[in-house]
C-alpha cells in the first residue's frame, strides 16, 4: 500500500519552515491521538502513526532532505524495517499521552535532561545562646560551584559556541530498533543535553561552571533553636546548562552554656545559696539573658527547691507566649572551717539534736523509712 505523501499527512508546503511543521503538527497530534478519540479508537491510533513518523522525518534535517531528493525510498532504510505490531518510534498502549507530547509542548525529554537545577547545600552553623535567643546576622562562607565567568555557563571557549550533537543531531537521545521492538535512551555522546563542545572553556573545562568560596550574609531569627533549619533560596549551587540555582539550608547548633540550659521557651539554672541564707532566708541576684534581677529566697528553704521567674525564657521563633527563667538552689556545705567556726558548728549541731524532728523533717523521714524497711526485714 502506497504511502501519502509526508508534506500533505502534515498540511503543510514543500518550503513550510522548521516552526510551521512542528506547529502543524500538533495540531494533527491532538486531534488523532487515540486518548481523544474514544469512539474510534483503532483508525486513530493508525492516523496518528502516520502524523507522527512524517514529523520525524521532516523535523530532522538530514532526514528532510533525503525524503525531498528520493522520496519514501531514502529514509525508509535509516528508519529501520519493521514497523508492524509496534508501529513507528514503538507507540501503544502504554504510551501515555504526556510521553508522546512531551518535546512539543516546550518540556521534552531533550530539554528535562540538558536543563538542571543545581543541588541543594547544607551550612552547619554555631551559636551562641544570646545570638540563638536575640537572633543575628551572621557571615557564612560556602564553598558552591557557580556558573563560569569566562564562558557564561556554555562550557565553550570564549567566542565559541557548543554544537549541535552529530550523534542524536540535537535531539539528546537516540533510538535503537530491533524487529518489532524500539528502544529510545540517552545519548552517549552529548549525554542528554542535545550539544557538543568542540573548544572547550578554559576555565571551566565545558563543565559550565566552577568552584568559588562564597560570602553570604545570614539573617538569623530570634528564638531559633539546635535542629531548626533556615532556607536560603538560589544560594545553592549553580543549575547546570543554565538551568535554576539549589538552595542553602543552614542549619542551626546552639552551644552549651556555661550558666544557663534551654528546654523549649524555659530556662534553666542552678543558684547555689549560703546554709545561713537557706536557714534565714535573703536576697540574691540571679542573672537573666536580659540583666540581673532579685531572687527572694524564703527562710528554711530546701536544696533542689525551684523558683520561676515568669517571661525571664525565650521567645519561640514560631510564636507563642515567652519561656520562664527556673531557677533551681542547691544549698552550698561550707569549707575550709577554722576550729572556731567548727565549734559554733557543733555547738548548732548540738542544740538541733536536742529540738524534735521538726527541725530536719527530710532527715527524719528518711530515718523512719530505712528503720522500717529494716524492720520489714527481720519481721
Amino acid at each position: 500500500m502506497a504511502k501519502e505523501d509526508f508534506y500533505k499527512l502534515l498540511g503543510v508546503d514543500r518550503n513550510a519552515s522548521d516552526a510551521e511543521i512542528k506547529k502543524s503538527y500538533r495540531s494533527k497530534a491532538m486531534k488523532f491521538h487515540p486518548d481523544r478519540n474514544k469512539d474510534n479508537p483503532v483508525e486513530a491510533e493508525a492516523q496518528f502513526k502516520q502524523i507522527k513518523e512524517a514529523y520525524e522525518v521532516l523535523s530532522d534535517p538530514k532526514k528532510r532532505a533525503a525524503y525531498d531528493q528520493f522520496g519514501h525510498a531514502g529514509v525508509d532504510s535509516s528508519m529501520g524495517g519493521g514497523r508492524g505490531a509496534g508501529g513507528f518510534g514503538g507507540f501503544g498502549a502504554g504510551e501515555s499521552f504526556s510521553d508522546i507530547f512531551g518535546d512539543i509542548f516546550g518540556g521534552g525529554r531533550q530539554q528535562r535532561s540538558n536543563v538542571q537545577r543545581g543541588s541543594d547545600l547544607r551550612y552547619n552553623l554555631e551559636l551562641t545562646l544570646e545570638e540563638a535567643v536575640f537572633g543575628t546576622d551572621a557571615k557564612i562562607r560556602v564553598p558552591v560551584l557557580v556558573t563560569c565567568g569566562e564562558c557564561s555557563g556554555s562550557g565553550a571557549k570564549k567566542g565559541s559556541s557548543p554544537i549541535i550533537c552529530s550523534t542524536c543531531h540535537g535531539h539528546g537521545q537516540v533510538r535503537m530498533q530491533q524487529g518489532f521492538f524500539s528502544v529510545q535512551q540517552t545519548c552517549p555522546t552529548c549525554r542528554g543535553t542535545g550539544k557538543q563542545i568542540k573548544d572547550p572553556c578554559g576555565v571551566c573545562y565545558g563543565q559550565g561552571r566552577v568552584q568559588e568560596n562564597k560570602t553570604l550574609s545570614a539573617k538569623i531569627p530570634a528564638g531559633v533553636d539546635t535542629g531548626d533549619r533556615i532556607r536560603l533560596a538560589g544560594e545553592g549551587e549553580a543549575g547546570e546548562h543554565g538551568g535554576p540555582a539549589g538552595d542553602l539550608y543552614v542549619q542551626v547548633q546552639v552551644k552549651d552554656h556555661e550558666i544557663f540550659t534551654r528546654d523549649g521557651a524555659n530556662l534553666y539554672c542552678e543558684v547555689p545559696i549560703s546554709f545561713p541564707t537557706a536557714c534565714l532566708g535573703g536576697e540574691l541576684e540571679v542573672p537573666t539573658l536580659n540583666g540581673k534581677v532579685l531572687l527572694k529566697i524564703p527562710a528554711e528553704t530546701q536544696t533542689g527547691k525551684l523558683f520561676r521567674l515568669r517571661g525571664k525564657g525565650v521567645k519561640p521563633v514560631r510564636g507563642g507566649p515567652v519561656g520562664d527563667l527556673m531557677c533551681k538552689v542547691q544549698v552550698e556545705t561550707p569549707v575550709h572551717l577554722t576550729k572556731e567556726q567548727k565549734a559554733l558548728v557543733e555547738q548548732l549541731s548540738d542544740s538541733l539534736s536536742g529540738s524534735g524532728k521538726h527541725h530536719s523533717p527530710q532527715e527524719s523521714s528518711w530515718t523512719d523509712g530505712v528503720k522500717n524497711f529494716f524492720d520489714k526485714l527481720t519481721g
